[in-house]
């Protein structure tokens, strides 16, 4: 029988929650954290040992050792020392376990050691990580035991930020107080903050771990850099949204349970498009909760994967053919006293404060498209985007047709006099309901749509931080709700001003509006006319970080320096072109290891047949063409394998890392591509049985 357990029991059983808080602070000290947590500020060193001794009390029931100061440099993933609770034996020899209020508040890691692009030299490694108090500390437990993971910022000894947290908070108190701005505009008055809040559904794969272990490839890139496709894909569409098989569902409800303890917010899961991939998608939390909590249930997904037997692969692209995978970033922002603000109401077009967010999201957008494309770039997502399974490499802005009939009726005539209703949807069968419809339908070809209440920014990949997409879109709505602000902050008829606004940024930024088909040819043509960017590698998108309207807006807002932009470029560039280098390099170890020794013996075991068939007076002309046909491939396989080492070797003794990262994509992966035919092209034709790794129907469809 299946464990049994009551999730409103487990959930947050493994998180020092604000109610924890409340039970083991004493009351003063409790208000003292809330005030700070809710309104900024620092918590006295005083109220911070009284919260350290707490924290330590109740990590200790629950079995910890050990504290981390938990942190997401820009490795893009996360990064933890552990430190024991112990300190110097009394006089009587007695073992006396602390943790202080310093201790909690900062720490000191090594930094050198850690991607900066430049910000830190080698030899200077001092970096501190700096509590994150807004973001709950919880207990994690593996085979290294019970240990106390404290969120925090990470910086230089200089006060640089080297990680992904450290910009993001940024981002989130400056798009607080700008909009706070905007919706002071229409008298309210009582709200003091404004969040931006979250949800990002997750995509993965799940394959057997013995089939894994045999894949150099996926142990070494994550993904399989060669194979060919299996019989069947996703053409049947019987995967997506299918019954879950049960080895998949166990792994399911052992990673809800994990996830419930750390109190995340597990809601869905489902069979995805393509053959062994799957989703979870949480429920809507403040963006560094949800960007933290991402990192977790990435986390907890490969380590409960093992559990079960399995690998969780997060890659973006682990295989050709068929769909890959990402995560859907859904986006909105909330006052603290319970407005949306980019709920449109029954009647967004007699909204005005809602048009007005909705014009300056269309400003932010259309002006900033190449940072928010840049913002969703990573390696695998170069193999994803606009492949006909995710939104194009064009940015653009999906509103429906309700809205973008308002958007129109604004332009054309400067108001709105009425809105496109739902209406209903008849089923046709008497014991069914009639349904009351959505204005409008979805588009799950926009990169960025408007989804009721939020917008869902659908371009990051499945393996990325989600802390730099939520950064940039932070960041563009701020500046774009203070230049609006400052307009109509001195206007002296603010509804004629307003008016007169929403009408001027809908139409000079109609051109990022799209509620088409973005997979088709015709969008690109189409896009281009309007002088929407398309770019279409990671590699392209990496400058746009320091162009001086990027450099301007981050600094304007305190997010970034120029020093950290440029710090985060090098870093890009960096990260793609040892990305790629590791690639190479193992299909070269495979090709030459592996793969061509076990062509070798087949076209040995062929001619021997060939030869053994002919003495015996029989046909062997199937036989013959078969060697023949074998060896063509092995020939170009050699040959590619051997182009491919050299273009390789020289990409690597390239010195700038632009140059070089340009290299890898430009020279590099077209050699791969030229290695991988061949070697496909072989292992249809190569016996099973001699062929040296599991191909893609052992992988996605023996799980």
């Amino acid at each position: 029988m299946s464990e049994k357990f009551n999730v409103e029991e487990i959930f947050a059983e493994d998180v020092f929650t604000l109610g924890k808080m409340k039970e083991y602070l004493p009351k003063k000290v409790f208000t003292e954290v809330k005030n700070v947590m809710e309104n900024g500020g620092e918590l006295s060193l005083a109220a911070a040992d009284v919260v350290a001794k707490a924290m330590k009390d109740w990590a200790e029931e629950k079995g910890a050792t050990h504290y981390t100061h938990w942190f997401q440099p820009l490795t893009g993933v996360t990064a933890e020392k552990h430190d024991a609770f112990v300190t110097h034996p009394n006089a009587e020899g007695k073992m006396i376990t602390e943790f202080s209020g310093k201790e909690l508040i900062k720490g000191e890691p090594d930094a050198s050691s850690f991607p900066s692009g430049g910000l830190r030299a080698t030899f200077e490694a001092r970096g501190y990580t700096v509590w994150d108090i807004t973001s709950p500390a919880f207990i994690k437990e593996d085979a290294t035991g019970a240990i106390l993971c404290i969120p925090t910022s990470f910086c230089s000894y200089t006060g640089e930020a080297l990680d992904k947290k450290t910009p993001l908070l940024r981002s989130m108190e400056a798009v607080s107080e700008q909009a706070l701005r905007i919706v002071r505009l229409f008298g309210n008055t009582a709200a003091t903050k404004v969040t931006a809040s979250v949800g990002p559904e997750q995509e993965y794969f799940l394959v057997d771990r013995e089939k894994y272990l045999q894949r150099k490839d996926l142990i070494y890139a994550g993904r399989t850099l060669f194979g060919a496709s299996a019989p069947k894909g996703q053409e049947m569409d019987d995967h997506y949204f299918g019954v879950i098989r049960e080895r998949i569902g166990a792994y399911m409800k052992d990673l809800n349970k994990e996830l419930w303890k750390l109190g995340v917010t597990a809601k869905t899961q489902h069979n995805e498009v393509a053959p062994a991939q799957h989703e979870l998608a949480p429920i809507y939390e403040t963006a560094n909760i949800a960007v933290d909590h991402n990192q977790l249930i990435m986390e907890t997904m490969k380590k409960v994967a093992v559990r079960h037997g399995m690998v969780c692969l997060l890659h973006e692209k682990p295989f050709a053919g068929v769909n890959g995978s990402g995560k859907h970033d859904n986006w909105s922002l909330t006052t603290d006293n319970g407005v949306n603000l980019l709920e449109p109401g029954d009647t967004p077009n007699e909204n005005i404060q809602f048009l007005l967010v909705l014009a300056c999201m269309m400003k932010a957008v259309d002006t900033h498209a190449d940072l928010l494309r840049q913002s969703a770039s990573d390696v695998g997502n170069d193999h994803r985007l606009g492949a006909n399974e995710a939104p194009p490499a064009i940015i653009s802005m999906f509103l429906g047709d309700q809205l973008e009939d308002v958007v129109k009726q604004l332009i054309e005539t400067g108001e709105a006099k009425n809105c496109r209703e739902g209406g209903k949807l008849e089923t046709g069968v008497s014991t069914l309901p009639d349904l009351t419809k959505d204005a409008t339908d979805r588009n799950r070809t926009s990169p960025f749509a408007f989804t009721g209440n939020k917008f869902e920014f659908r371009m990051v990949g499945s393996a990325d931080s989600i802390a730099s997409p939520n950064t940039t879109l932070n960041a563009i709505v701020a500046e774009a709700f203070c230049e609006a602000a400052d307009i109509l902050e001195k206007a002296d008829d603010f509804d004629m001003a307003v008016h007169d606004l929403i009408k001027e940024y809908m139409t000079k930024h109609q051109r990022i509006v799209f509620n088409g088909n973005g997979y088709s040819d015709e969008w690109v043509a189409e896009a281009e006319r309007r002088g929407l960017p398309n770019i279409k590698s990671m590699v392209d998108a990496v400058d746009t970080l320091t162009t001086e309207k990027a450099v301007k807006l981050f600094e304007k807002f305190n997010i970034f320096t120029r020093a950290e932009l440029e710090a985060r470029e090098e870093v890009l560039y960096e990260t793609y072109a040892k990305t790629i280098n590791i690639e190479a390099l193992t299909m070269i170890d495979m090709a030459t290891k592996q793969i061509i020794p076990a062509v070798v013996k087949y076209t040995k075991a062929l001619a021997d047949t060939v030869i053994a068939v002919k003495e015996a007076g029989a046909d062997a002309s199937v036989q013959s063409q078969l060697l023949a046909e074998t060896s063509k491939y092995l020939a170009e396989a050699k040959a590619a394998l051997t182009k491919l080492s050299e273009i390789t070797a020289e990409a690597a003794a390239i010195d700038c890392i632009k140059t070089q990262a340009y290299a890898y994509k430009d020279s590099v992966m077209p050699a791969m591509a030229a290695l991988r035919a061949p070697v496909d092209a072989l292992e249809m034709i190569v016996d099973k049985e001699m062929w040296p790794m599991p191909s893609y129907g052992d992988l996605i469809f023996e799980v």
